[in-house]
């Protein structure tokens, strides 16, 4: 199969393996930051600009919602990866955004740019990826925290602002909910008040948000125990201009690809240390990697697998796996030595969707639990039709197919595409056996 199209654009996709992968590629912006910093452009109701702005379709849904609710957007001719979010001038109305943002779960992000546009927030319960619950009761709490008023029902949730808060608002997070710390965040910004946060999150994607703000001016201490944010003591006069970071999980994704096949290429456009703890996982497999500024290099050519065992906990703490790293990484490890183990306790549905598809493809994986298994390789995989569940899901299947017997088929792949533009485009300028499959 060599037929090779400029990139995949049908629900169906076809993988089989080939020659190692090579060359070079550059990731999008990250869709895990560009949300957030979407939201916190929204929040202070002023001209931002964003770059690198990525065109998976959660990122353009939360755009839209903007638009829906009275913001606008703009970017230059020529140039869809620049996007100006202004207030506008019209007054919306706080009714509820109904269906579409309900297909996202980042739609919670903009509770505190409607309380500061309408007083109040109308959403429906969030979606996206249905990989188990994760509830919006640390969400809720936060806004209790700054005298918000919540009330819920089975269609969804109401936050109205409350009494103006002046003084230092201090609450501790039972645990580090990247969610719950930028929403206490935006609160903040909209609040006009300063914030103690204990125990928050502080992943590359709630760092960026902080950065964000920084350089218009608040004052920020983010440490592992406490993070504190206070308002600017005035507003810059010229339009601050931000820049989503390049996708740490696409790089990773990526990486585990040509690892998979033993090719060698490099992967720009991200921040080294933001997937470090992935880098750390693939050299104890015996996946010689090298770190060059903005660059991930992957040097298949020269692996030498070391038996050693794996042990792949996703972790909200400072430098712990990124949950999201841990599909495409099961993926890979099927094909090395060594008795692994991976948990996810993040996303308590995650298992159940990955495992199910590649034992189609003839994957030996003994569940230990909801959230952890485990298993022994090498295994060489058979290709199957499977199917992309959820985003992750997608991604480790299509690092699976490329070293699988046979055509992999893979349905879903819009899931894939609300978090990577063209995941599968990339695979395919570094020469990955992919293609389109017209039904």
């Amino acid at each position: 199969m060599s037929t090779r199209v400029p990139a995949v654009t049908s629900q169906v996709i076809a993988i089989r393996p080939g020659r190692p992968l090579k060359g070079a590629v550059t990731v999008d912006g990250s869709k895990n930051a560009a949300l957030p910093l979407v939201a916190a452009a929204a929040a202070l109701l002023r001209p931002v600009r964003l770059d690198n702005v990525p065109a998976s379709s959660d990122v353009q849904t939360l755009l839209g919602l903007l638009r829906q609710a009275g913001w606008n957007t703009a970017h230059p001719v020529g140039d869809s990866r620049t996007v100006l979010v202004l207030p506008g001038k019209a007054t919306p109305t706080p009714d509820g955004l109904g269906e579409a943002a309900s297909s996202i779960r980042a739609s919670y992000y903009l509770v505190p740019g409607l309380i500061a546009r309408c007083g109040r927030a109308r959403l429906p319960w969030p979606g996206g990826c249905r990989i188990g619950d994760r509830g919006m009761e640390q969400h809720f709490k936060v806004y209790e925290a700054f005298g918000d008023r919540v009330r819920v029902n089975d269609h969804g949730y109401v936050v109205e602002a409350g009494k103006a808060v002046r003084d230092t608002v201090s609450l501790v997070l039972p645990f580090r909910s990247r969610g719950a710390t930028i929403a206490a965040v935006l609160r903040a910004v909209v609040a006009g008040t300063p914030l103690r946060l204990g125990q928050p999150n502080l992943s590359p994607e709630v760092l960026g948000v902080l950065n964000a703000l920084t350089a218009v001016g608040y004052e920020c201490r983010a440490g592992e125990r406490v993070l504190t944010l206070a308002p600017p003591s005035s507003d810059p006069e010229d339009v601050p201009v931000w820049n989503v970071p390049g996708d740490k999980i696409e790089a990773g994704t990526l990486a585990c690809a040509v690892a998979a096949t033993c090719g060698t290429a490099r992967i720009e456009g991200v921040h080294g240390p933001d997937v470090a703890p992935l880098v750390t996982a693939l050299r104890r497999m015996g996946i010689p990697m090298t770190d060059e500024p903005g660059t991930l290099v992957v040097r298949g050519r020269d692996i030498q697998p070391t038996g050693r065992p794996l042990r792949a906990m996703a972790s909200l703490a400072p430098g712990g796996l990124d949950a999201d790293f841990e599909p495409p990484l099961l993926g890979l490890a099927l094909g090395f030595p060594g008795t692994h183990v991976f948990s996810d306790p993040i996303n308590p549905g995650r298992h159940s969707n990955l495992i199910p598809q590649l034992v189609r493809m003839g994957g030996e994986i003994t569940e230990l639990s909801s959230t952890e298994c485990r298993f022994t390789g090498p295994q060489r995989l058979t290709g199957a039709g499977v199917e992309a569940t959820d985003i992750r899901t997608g991604s480790a299947l299509m690092v699976a197919g490329l070293t699988a017997r046979g055509v992999t088929t893979l349905g879903g792949v819009d899931q894939i595409r609300r978090g990577h533009a063209d995941l599968p485009g990339k695979l395919l300028a570094l020469g990955a056996d992919i293609c389109e499959v017209t039904p």
